[in-house]
Parts: C-alpha cells; sequence; structure tokens
C-alpha cells in the first residue's frame, strides 16, 4: 500500500475485511470533495481526473444540485411507482423536450438503463417489426462496456467480466467496433436482427474513438433495414466530449442521426444519487405494458429533482462548450508531452473524455506505476485495460487548472522516463 498513514490504512483494512473484492481501488481514502477537487482523510488536496466514470461532471457537491436534493429531501424522498409523484411527470417532461422524444422510462443505474433499453428492444421486435417469438437478436460492438449484469455480460467480450459467470443469455451478436461493412454484412445475413447497442466513444475500452461518419452511416443502415439504434451515451453524455450528446446534436433541426432508443445515466444527477433513463418514441416505449417493467426507485421524487436541477446546471452554465474549449488544449498539451517521452504510445479522446495509451502490454504494472505517482503529486485517475489512463476532470474545469493538471501530468512522465532509463542503462552494464 505504500507510505499509508495510519489513519488511511484503518479504512482501507475495514474495506478489505468487510467488504466484497469486486473492486481494485488506488490506495486513497477520500472524505470531502468540492468542484474539480477532492480531499483523503489527511487533508491532503487532489485534482479529480476520474469524476467517478463522468458522473461528476458538474464538480463534486454543486452547490445548487446539493440544494435542490435538500429541498425535495424534506418533503418527500420515496412513493413507489403505485402512486402519481408531482416531480416524476415535470422531469419525463423536461428530458423528452431536451432531447426530442416522446417518452422517457427513469431507472436508477445505467446497467438498468441498458437491461431496459434491451428489454424495449426486444418487445418492439415482437411487437412491431414482427420477428417470430424468441429469435431476436440485439448486436453489440466488440470492446464494449454496458454494465456486469448477467445479460450485459453475455454482450461483453470481456473475459474478466465474463469468467465463470456463464451459462450466457442467447440472442446476442457482435461486430468490430467502428466497422461500418462489417454491421452491414450481418444486416444482411440475419433477419433477426432488432437492434443495435452501441457506445459513440467506447469508455472503459479506453476511450476509442471511432470515424466521424460511424454513427452516421450504422444510423441509415439501421433505418434501411428497420433495426433499432441504441445508443449508450451513460458516460460519453450530458457535455462530457464537448456537446450535450456524442451521437447526435440536440440543438440541430436536422436530427438524422438521432438514435431510436437513448439511453442516459452517471451525470444526470451530478454524482449525487443514481439515476439513469431510457428515452424512446411513442411506438417503441409503449410496448412495454403495466407491471412488465419497473423499479421501485426509479423515477423516485428526490432523484427527479436532483437530475432537472443536474441537466439545468449542464445548461446554463455552457459545460459543453467547456468541454470543448478546454478538451482541445488538454490533448494538445497531453501531445507536447508525448514528444518528449517514450512512455507515451497514443493520444485520444473528445472534449473532456480523453486517455493516453501506455508505451507496454495489457499486463503490466507502468499505467498503475504512473497513477500512483499522480497521487504523489496531487492528480487521481486510474488505469483501464491495463496500459490506458483514462484523464476526465469534471467540466467546471478552468483553463489555469487544465495547466495545473498537465504540469503534473509532465512531472510524473518525465521522472518514470528518467528513472526507466537509468534502470535501462544500469541493467546494460
Amino acid at each position: 500500500m505504500g507510505n499509508l498513514t495510519k489513519k488511511s490504512n484503518t479504512f482501507i483494512t475495514k474495506e478489505d475485511r468487510y467488504g466484497a473484492h469486486n473492486y481494485h481501488p488506488l490506495p486513497v481514502v477520500l472524505e470531502k470533495g468540492e468542484g474539480v477537487y477532492v480531499w483523503d482523510v489527511e487533508g491532503k488536496r487532489y485534482f479529480d481526473f476520474l469524476s467517478a466514470y463522468s458522473a461528476v461532471n458538474q464538480g463534486h457537491c454543486h452547490p445548487r444540485i446539493i440544494n435542490a436534493l435538500k429541498q425535495q429531501a424534506d418533503k418527500l424522498t420515496l412513493t413507489s411507482r403505485a402512486f402519481y409523484s408531482d416531480k416524476l411527470g415535470d422531469f419525463e417532461e423536461f428530458i423528452c423536450e431536451l432531447f426530442g422524444y416522446d417518452k422517457a422510462l427513469i431507472m436508477n443505474s445505467g446497467v438498468e438503463a441498458v437491461e431496459t433499453a434491451m428489454k424495449l428492444c426486444r418487445k418492439w421486435a415482437y411487437q412491431v417489426k414482427g420477428i417470430a417469438s424468441s429469435q431476436a437478436k440485439i448486436v453489440f460492438a466488440n470492446g464494449n462496456f454496458h454494465g456486469r449484469t448477467i445479460s450485459v455480460i453475455s454482450a461483453s467480450n470481456d473475459e474478466s467480466a465474463r469468467n465463470d459467470f456463464g451459462p450466457f443469455l442467447p440472442g446476442i451478436a457482435h461486430v468490430p467496433y467502428n466497422d461500418v461493412a462489417a454491421f452491414e454484412s450481418l444486416l444482411k445475413a440475419d433477419k433477426n436482427i432488432a437492434g443495435f447497442i452501441v457506445e459513440p466513444i467506447q469508455g472503459e475500452a479506453g476511450v476509442v474513438v471511432p470515424d466521424d461518419d460511424y454513427i452516421p452511416r450504422i444510423k441509415a443502415l439501421c433505418k434501411e433495414y428497420n433495426v433499432l439504434l441504441i445508443a449508450d451515451e451513460i458516460q460519453t453524455g450530458i457535455a462530457r466530449t464537448g456537446s450535450m450528446l456524442a451521437s447526435y446534436d440536440i440543438n440541430s433541426k436536422d436530427r438524422a442521426n438521432q438514435p431510436d432508443i437513448l439511453i442516459l445515466g452517471k451525470a444526470i444527477s451530478g454524482g449525487v444519487l443514481p439515476v439513469s433513463a431510457v428515452l424512446a418514441s411513442d411506438q417503441i416505449m409503449l410496448t412495454i405494458k403495466p407491471g412488465e417493467h419497473g423499479s421501485t426507485y426509479g423515477g423516485n421524487p428526490l432523484a427527479c429533482a436532483v437530475a432537472k436541477e443536474g441537466l439545468q446546471v449542464v445548461i446554463d452554465e455552457k459545460l459543453a462548450e467547456n468541454a470543448f474549449r478546454l478538451g482541445e488544449l488538454f490533448r494538445a498539451g497531453l501531445k507536447n508531452i508525448a514528444q518528449r517521452t517514450n512512455i507515451i504510445r497514443l493520444v485520444r479522446g473528445k472534449g473532456l473524455l480523453n486517455a493516453i495509451v501506455i508505451n507496454s502490454d495489457e499486463n503490466s504494472d507502468l499505467a498503475w506505476e504512473i497513477c500512483m505517482k499522480f497521487k504523489e503529486y496531487g492528480l487521481l485517475a486510474k488505469p483501464t485495460h491495463g496500459n490506458k489512463i483514462r484523464l476526465a476532470p469534471p467540466l467546471i474545469i478552468t483553463e489555469e487548472q487544465i495547466m495545473e493538471s498537465l504540469a503534473i501530468i509532465e512531472k510524473t512522465l518525465l521522472d518514470l522516463t528518467v528513472e526507466y532509463e537509468t534502470i535501462n542503462q544500469t541493467d546494460k552494464k
């Protein structure tokens, strides 16, 4: 665990003793967050460059969102869907008008929203498209990450997510990501395809950005073959990539690329509560009838009040514009650093969803060591898939804070470059 204090060690040891070992956290114990910063139990401040996997786009403990939480918590938190509330319809109207859909189905976690979209896709396949009972297939892209329930990992090709969890769900097909031709071949060969669930940018895979025309061409094929395009924007949505959504422009009159089903989560609530949403047309959404899907907490008054304010903050504070502008600055800085060290193999990203690919294989500890050194210098990030480090600060970050963060990243990587070159020279002797 390195040079941990007794106080930090106490919390880490307790989690290790009483908690399931389904995560491998960086050894830092956090107790406070504000804006782009978090503080550990010893009072050390860090830049948060994970943002709870892009759930904290509005910054930690945004005062407007916290105020909405407090005000609603004093009045009514949960009714279940056995009754109406004065908050659900209001939020449904707001989110449908914002993104351009007829209906919204509000859930809690992101993976619940993906499950919801899968169920909607199958219902639509049988009731509208006319696929024979139990024959519908849903296509997923290789390298995807949509969560970790049994049905969702049935669509994964990450063996660490799948090992010893079978048997898996049938009715799943795969295509390479960013390969339009492969998708078209699949559509031509199989008439039972109902939908394609895809991330506009693959986040967990290491911020893999497809060609600019990928989503438009996929959407055109889905329309031609009467297949639903389902965009998982749980991580890319809510201004993260420099626009409100990565799949289409919500402000454009021409929404030719608009997905048939849109999946949102994470930053809807600004990291305050688990809230997710599935948006679709009446033709798709109304295939599900009472008793066929739901959640006790889904669409609860507290979540609706918080989520509406969370989205309004993104709009009012122009966080998409900030993410676009500072994302350009940040990537330019990373590429500049990459020219002066052989540790970075590649810089990629869009808006403030970025990653550096480390010049090592996925089994190397180098990316972990880099994140440990980031931590030492006051910045928190985490490797994904072994040799990629995702860098995604809250969208309220300023230009000055971007430059401070780049200085930390530069110092870390140049220090490690010198360290590894020294080791290599010693080995040669």
